[in-house]
């Protein structure tokens, strides 16, 4: 009768030690020292490494700044601005300029404020393209991507990246899990057929 229990055994051995492997990978969070030997969870032993390659993967395959600049100065995106910016210039010439001048509202009319917000434009669509390339090429140089990931995950609790790979990772970790009590059955169910014969 006892024959017949080796496959169930196996299988939860099977599933036990993935299990403890899995737990493994985030436990313990700080170095505990065994028999001689210092132990500790691969991801909390190996995250400023972790941090670092994630960074450089960010910053070569993911999130590059050169790209991010491409899309900013992309003039139709540039042209999308317009109406926000003839708001704005109406509202300066038919209101602030009145308010800051009074004056001028006496000399200046409708016609001769379409003509400067006309000419404004003009001026903004040959400017704007130049200002965004001057101001993305001075943030390509002080926004460091690599960085950026690198310090953020480096800083990460211990905690909150097992919460964060468990949350990726948590169909592929019972699936290793589930894998571990299938083959432990099959390796215990062998060993009866062997048993048996």
């Amino acid at each position: 009768m006892i024959l017949y229990l080796i496959p169930f055994i196996s299988a939860f051995i099977g599933w036990f030690t993935n299990w403890i492997a899995i737990k493994m990978l985030f436990h313990p969070k700080e170095p505990k020292r065994f028999l001689g030997i210092t132990i500790q969870g691969i991801f909390p032993k190996r995250q400023q490494q972790f941090a670092a390659k994630l960074g450089t993967l960010v910053a070569t395959e993911l999130l590059n700044f050169d790209e991010i600049a491409v899309k900013i100065k992309d003039p139709s995106r540039l042209k999308e601005l317009n109406p926000i910016i003839e708001s704005h210039l109406d509202n300066f010439l038919k209101v602030k300029l009145v308010e800051k001048m009074p004056m001028i509202s006496m000399f200046i009319g409708e016609k001769t404020i379409g003509q400067l917000k006309e000419g404004m434009m003009e001026e903004i669509e040959i400017l704007l393209p130049e200002v965004l390339a001057k101001y993305t090429d001075s943030l390509s140089q002080q926004i460091n991507i690599e960085q950026i990931v690198t310090d953020k995950v480096s800083k990460f609790s211990s905690d909150k990246l097992e919460e964060i790979l468990t949350a990726i990772m948590s169909k592929e970790f019972r699936f290793i899990e589930v894998i571990g009590a299938v083959l432990g059955f099959a390796i215990g169910l062998l060993q009866v057929l062997l048993t048996l014969i």
